[in-house]
């Protein structure tokens, strides 16, 4: 069964990324484009729910939302426009949209706008809605089974996971945002011996501070304005099983206080009631934080840190095994086939471009690379030039031979690294270099070493665009320019 899923197109790179965050903890699928390359995705607009659009050209923007209106159809579109501009926004426009959305909007505010958008879609097609139980339609293959690769790297962390399956240690799991941590989180309780028991996964920075507690421990019906009926919390949901602390580097310093008590004496209270509940859960945690510089900066409880920390488990980053790469595509378009999301095929020299490119975004964006183009070439082989214009430089598009998977298991490699691409590694880790004999690439070689400052002022500034770019002596709208230029999202 195709399920559905939401449509988001804007050119506003920092909204988009907290969209994805927010429907990512919705558990919704939503697929992301700006205003410029939409038309392919909207080839296949039947299966989305609802479309969301955010900032397009301004020039065009009636004309715009009046192409994406036409081909949606029935499809409802929902207008996001920043707070107080809602005034501003043209009658044509207004009729053309099904709904307009201020910006930002609390997440109470958009469930229910998603809860529609879901219950209508399933009366139109005449089933039942699944999202009234979010197990009948979890797709996830076994976790175990997803953790692909042959890479030192990967094979070491297994090593951990069997390690310590079968204890009830406190598990911290760090890694870059897209690494797959969750699917660590998952294989650790499906080895373990709670896997008959829930698996609770509960996204600590995708909820607001003045929620959080409620959703971790519960409320009592009157606690608070608006808790109309009691409620159990992901604590008491995962009694017996484990509890999976996503993004614990973004919990609020309160927060942290409460959760390091229930660590200690394993009791808790719902919000607005005095009565201690006992609990019998394995916490695994998860961030892509760098907790010790959190605790200099007084971000995070250093007792809460070693409460955590106590089986660190490292999870490497893609650039760091690119031999992995093409047993991951052959698992991202397996599961894609198997829920009948479409499937590609790529051509040697495809896979080798997306060998030498570096992947900030990691296995996420992997995946989703794979399923935009099997949304753009269904079935078909896509060969280096069908690549998005920031992997051309890494491609070498004198190829075009089907790459196979089980021949890539064996050997090991696709193409060997030019002395160019041993320069721009070095240029990536902070070496070193000097000229080749043969050249090199200079524009190339400039853009590298451009993408890994602005990333390094990034991470070091917390994602903050305007730190960022003080770090830089950029100005701050120079700066997003440039991410855009370079398609970097923060």
């Amino acid at each position: 069964m195709v399920l559905p899923r939401i449509l988001v197109i804007d050119n506003n790179a920092t909204r988009s990324q907290q969209l994805e965050v927010i429907f990512t903890f919705m558990e919704y699928q939503a697929v992301f484009a700006d205003a410029s390359d939409y038309g392919p995705i909207t080839g296949q607009i039947e299966q989305y729910a609802g479309i969301f659009v955010g900032d397009v050209d301004s020039q065009k923007r009636a004309l715009a939302i009046k192409d994406i209106a036409a081909q949606a159809g029935k499809i409802p579109l929902i207008l996001l426009v920043d707070k107080g501009a809602v005034d501003e926004v043209p009658s044509a426009i207004d009729k053309m949209v099904h709904q307009i959305l201020e910006w930002p909007i609390t997440h109470a505010g958009l469930k229910r706008v998603t809860d529609k958008l879901f219950t209508a879609f399933w009366q139109e097609i005449g089933l039942n809605n699944p999202h009234s139980d979010r197990r009948a339609y979890d797709r996830r293959s076994s976790s175990v089974a997803r953790l692909q690769g042959n890479s030192p790297a990967i094979v070491n962390v297994r090593k951990l996971i069997d390690q310590v399956a079968d204890s009830d240690a406190t598990v911290l799991i760090l890694g870059e945002s897209g690494t797959g941590k969750e699917v660590i989180a998952r294989s650790l309780h499906d080895a373990s011996l709670r896997r008959s028991k829930p698996f609770v996964p509960i996204n600590c920075g995708a909820i607001p501070g003045e929620l959080l507690e409620s959703e971790l421990f519960g409320h009592e019906k009157g606690a608070f304005t608006g808790a109309l009926n009691a409620r159990v919390g992901r604590f008491e949901l995962a009694e017996g099983g484990t509890l999976f602390l996503d993004e614990i580097g973004d919990m609020p310093l309160a927060m942290q206080v409460k959760l390091l008590r229930v660590l200690q004496e394993r009791t808790f209270e719902r919000v607005g009631s005095s009565k201690a509940i006992h609990c019998d859960v394995r916490i695994i945690a998860a961030t892509h934080r760098h907790l010790e510089n959190q605790i200099k900066e007084n971000r995070f409880r250093e007792d809460l840190y070693y409460r955590l920390n106590v089986f660190p488990i490292e999870v490497p980053s893609l650039r760091h095994r690119p031999e992995d790469i093409p047993l991951l595509v052959k698992d991202i378009t397996g599961r894609m086939e198997a829920s009948n999301r479409g499937t590609v095929r790529l051509s040697n020299a495809c896979m080798a471009a997306l060998m030498r490119y570096e992947w900030p975004g990691n296995v996420r964006e992997l995946a989703n690379l794979i399923e935009r183009l099997a949304i753009i070439y269904p079935g078909a082989v896509v060969n280096a030039a069908d690549l998005p214009e920031k992997f051309q430089r890494f491609a070498d598009l004198s190829g075009a031979v089907v790459a196979d998977p089980e021949e890539v298991e064996e050997s090991g490699e696709l193409a060997e690294p030019t002395e160019a691409d041993k320069v721009l590694e070095n240029v990536m880790k902070g070496e070193g270099v000097s000229l080749p004999e043969q050249g090199i690439d200079l524009k190339k070689y400039l853009d590298t070493m451009e993408s890994h400052l602005i990333r390094q002022a990034l991470e070091e500034s917390n994602g903050i665009v305007a730190h960022a770019a003080k770090r830089l002596n950029l100005r701050r709208t120079t700066l997003v320019e440039k991410l855009r230029k370079l398609d970097l999202q923060f």
